[in-house]
């Protein structure tokens, strides 16, 4: 054995112990006739002293030692003079009676502390290096702890794990797929899957009443934080339900982990709304309420006043930024330069401010009176020190701009507090969702969605008002997972393909072996995926699911470490019957 401790384990009850350890040299530093290392493992650091005086050949030996060099040390554990009390170790440290060099290193790139000097390509490029860092471990450690305890949660509750295929039928609705092609089958391909949806209902036909699986998932679409074209899911399916079930039984999941994790005790349930009124009152589908600013419309109080920004609106909805009143002309500026940014895409911010005396100052002085805006002031709930900050335009385009503002202001106020959870349960979400471009409607979440049952008699007549049987967690403003009811009855799946513009034959060419499986008794069923990234990037205080994934691609997409996606052989082509034909510049 290379050691019989851990660098993270030895205490002041192990004095006197002689123990050998294997690690990474964190670092070197050498003060008169002694030379100290801090000696690195996953499980934590160990002080090594070596003295001149008592053994000068072992002590040169240390002082040749760089960066990273692999080493295995001996010696006995002995109490600190001065002690660290920022590490568990800090009261110990080992006299050395041996060192043996098990490998060197070259200078590392960058340093392998929690406050590297690295950016981040630099640290994806080497991430090897970068996984030794403590606080990347940790964040590892985490995901690891909480796969263990999902499992085993699910598993008290009666579910199966089961794997389900990644070589698969691809299905070009949504997202865009990752294709393989078939060197067994010419000219044909398999798709990687966007999520296991059509297999765990399957499962359900089956009869394997209670599944889940922490599934691998892929999808060909733009990146952002919250986004990797591979992730994982937890995918949880479950027969003989309505929603109500597969909501108390996730929401007891999540609540389980938070306490689990966070010593969070959730107490009360989860509140819910509807997706309408998120909407209306957050412009957002996953709304941020560990802060209130909720939008207030007053496109009643603006029309006809003269300004033609208000006049020619469909809507016109502001917020109220508390004791904000204050707020310099460089910082509303700031503001407004904020909602122009292109990724927002606004024209323009209206400010009303309440000083504290109660005078009002405000940007539209000249189209609106004092008594106006005052009226304003009334409908928003503004009071003295506040700041109104107003949008007009088209109705989703803007609150969705305003709801932009809103985050901001929540992030620049400090209420978007890491350490505070508000999860919360979005429901009633629309079936459909219109497309001008093609002039038709899409499946706003997947085509075996069921609409509401109260809503069926709509679908021919007001498709678009009808309601799906839908629900989405959400988390301090982001999407921790959703799902729905299912279709289970062939004859209301036939219609849910006729209304997204499937031809029979279609619908038969890409989901047949579903729709075949229907009419042998499938069982009424629903189910819900939570993103096992975010979940553990929440619980982690991250800004990002790339931190929480052990070997992640850039924005781009790409892995620059192993340098993938790369160029294959011509032999390879050939064998596939490929021809690379790239786009004209």
């Amino acid at each position: 054995m290379y050691r019989d401790k851990t660098c993270g384990e030895l205490r002041l009850t192990d004095e006197g112990q002689s123990v050998k350890l294997a690690g990474w040299v964190q670092r070197s530093r050498k003060m008169g006739g002694m030379t100290f290392i801090d000696l690195r493992d996953r499980y934590g650091i160990t002080q090594i002293v070596f003295n001149q005086e008592i053994n000068p050949e072992l002590c040169e030996a240390a002082n040749a030692l760089g960066r990273e060099f692999v080493v295995q040390v001996t010696g006995k554990v002995t109490e600190r003079t001065s002690k660290n009390k920022n590490i568990p170790t800090g009261e110990i440290e080992i006299i050395a009676d041996g060192l043996k060099t098990l490998n060197r290193s070259d200078i590392p790139p960058f340093t392998i502390e929690d406050n590297t000097d690295g950016g981040d390509d630099l640290r994806m490029k080497y991430r090897y290096l970068d996984l030794r860092r403590p606080c990347v471990r940790k964040n590892l450690e985490l995901r690891h702890r909480m796969a263990f305890e999902i499992r085993r949660y699910l598993d008290s509750k009666g579910f199966l794990e089961i794997e389900t295929p990644i070589l698969v039928k691809s299905t070009p609705e949504g997202a865009r797929d990752f294709v393989v092609p078939s060197r067994m089958n010419p000219g044909e391909f398999y798709a990687l899957p966007q999520s296991p949806q059509l297999f765990k209902q399957l499962l359900m036909v089956s009869g394997y009443d209670r599944y889940f699986q922490i599934a691998k998932c892929f999808r060909d679409e733009d990146l952002r934080a919250d986004r990797q074209p591979e992730f994982t899911q937890i995918d949880c399916e479950m027969s003989f339900v309505e929603q109500e079930d597969v909501i108390d039984m996730f929401e007891g999941l999540v609540k389980h982990i938070f306490k689990y994790v966070k010593e969070i005790d959730f107490a009360d349930p989860f509140p819910r709304m509807t997706w309408h009124d998120a909407m209306r009152l957050y412009g957002s589908d996953k709304p941020d309420i560990r802060f209130g600013m909720p939008f207030v419309e007053i496109t009643d109080l603006v029309k006809g006043k003269g300004f033609s920004v208000m006049d020619d609106a469909e809507i016109t909805v502001g917020i109220v930024a508390k004791g904000c009143a204050a707020y310099t002309r460089k910082q509303i500026d700031q503001l407004t330069d904020f909602v122009k940014r292109p990724q927002i895409g606004a024209k323009g911010l209206v400010w009303v401010k309440i000083e504290a005396d109660g005078s009002i100052k405000s940007s539209v002085g000249k189209f609106f009176t004092e008594d106006q805006l005052r009226q304003w002031a009334e409908k928003m709930e503004a009071e003295c020190g506040d700041l109104m900050l107003v949008m007009s335009g088209d109705a989703m385009k803007t609150r969705k701009q305003l709801c932009e503002l809103r985050l901001e202001m929540g992030n620049r106020l400090g209420l978007r507090d890491k350490n505070v959870f508000a999860p919360l349960w979005i429901i009633d979400f629309p079936l459909f969702e219109w497309d001008e471009e093609t002039q038709r409607y899409y499946a706003m979440h997947h085509p075996f969605t069921s609409p509401n049952p109260e809503d069926i008699p709509l679908l021919h007549s007001d498709t678009g008002k009808v309601r799906a049987t839908a629900y989405d967690i959400v988390v301090n403003g982001t999407e921790l997972g959703g799902g729905s009811i299912r279709i289970h009855d062939a004859e209301l799946q036939d219609t849910m393909f006729e209304l997204l513009g499937f031809t029979p034959e279609r619908a038969q060419e890409q989901f047949g072996f579903l729709m075949n499986a229907f009419k042998f008794g499938a069982p009424p069923h629903g189910g819900l995926a939570l993103g096992f990234d975010r979940f553990v990037s929440i619980l982690a205080g991250l800004d990002t699911i790339r931190d929480v994934i052990a070997f992640p691609k850039n924005n781009s997409g790409r892995d620059v470490m192993n340098e993938s996606p790369s160029t294959i052989d011509q032999t390879q082509l050939d064998e596939l019957c490929l021809r690379i034909e790239l786009p004209k510049e």
